[in-house]
């Protein structure tokens, strides 16, 4: 496993670990998995995955839901396929639920239950989402404060889950100690704050240059709701209050890379929890020098 925060370089490792290692990708993130968004999602480019097989990149349609335990029925299907053709597998990404699910499997959560989505939804269209929110402040402040913005779909799921079992939904993913099976290893990438910050910059000015704003204005055009789930994201969310005329150009800029900052500071608080991650410094490593130490630690452990 390939984690760490938002542009510290996981996917271009990933893929050089890859060809030497005969393995096979799996993305480990929330939006990559929507088609159309590209740019936004920093998708590794179509000749970047070339010489490696990737799954879960443009696997949904926008209009799609999906959730931490959607994401891990795909992945047990991809692992069969994949160890069926004797691949290794490298789960890459930053998606900080959807690697814990991965590491320790959530089978004891409930499926989503209709009546009370239902009356979840109600509930938004008569009181507004803040109202809800607010409620899940009250019922589960961790799970509440971890989440990027007001996500209805994900404030929905937590909520369901605590009308039906009376659990916080975050208990789900705290209670039970990670215990790695003997042929997994963690690699977390760690780049000094400073540095990290100044890709963070780099990278949300590429993509402007490379037409974020044409690529978000281009699929709303084509008849997708703003509010869709898939475009609740640091990024797109900035750029359609830009469309909208709340934001100049400007601040949208800076909103983005704020808000990318704010969110690589969750993610590493989160893999600081993770005793039994091998942390990668990628700054005073090379590439090279990086997959050197993965690949010695992991036939340390074979």
């Amino acid at each position: 496993m390939i984690a760490g925060p938002t542009a510290s370089g996981k996917s271009s490792l990933a893929i050089e670990l890859a060809k030497k290692t005969d393995s096979e990708i799996i993305s480990v993130d929330s939006r990559q998995c929507y088609r159309r968004i590209n740019i936004g999602t920093a998708k590794p480019e179509k000749e970047e995955m070339k010489p490696v097989e990737h799954h879960n990149i443009s696997v949904l349609d926008l209009t799609e839901n999906d959730s931490a335990a959607d994401f891990m029925k795909r992945v047990k299907q991809y692992e069969q396929e994949m160890k069926g053709r004797g691949k290794s597998i490298i789960y890459c990404g930053g998606s900080t639920l959807h690697l814990q699910s991965i590491l320790r499997p959530l089978d004891d959560m409930p499926d989503a239950n209709p009546d009370y989505i239902h009356e979840l939804n109600e509930q938004i269209e008569s009181d507004g989402i803040e109202q809800l929110y607010k409620r899940l402040q009250k019922v589960d402040p961790w799970y509440a404060e971890k989440m990027d913005g007001m996500n209805r779909q994900r404030i929905i799921r937590a909520l369901d889950v605590w009308m039906q079992t009376g659990k916080p939904f975050s208990s789900f993913h705290q209670d039970k100690k990670i215990i790695l099976p003997d042929n997994l290893e963690v690699f977390v990438l760690h780049r000094p704050r400073k540095k990290l910050h100044e890709r963070i910059s780099v990278r949300t000015e590429q993509m402007m240059e490379r037409g974020l704003v044409d690529e978000t204005e281009s699929i709303l055009s084509d008849g997708y709701s703003p509010e869709l789930q898939a475009f609740n994201t640091v990024g797109y969310k900035e750029v359609i209050a830009f469309l909208k005329g709340d934001l100049s150009y400007h601040q949208m800029v800076e909103d983005i890379k704020t808000s990318t900052r704010r969110y690589a500071k969750r993610q590493i608080t989160w893999f600081r929890k993770w005793e039994f991650a091998n942390w990668l410094d990628v700054d005073e490593n090379s590439q090279e020098e990086a997959i050197t130490k993965i690949l010695k630690t992991r036939n340390k452990f074979r």
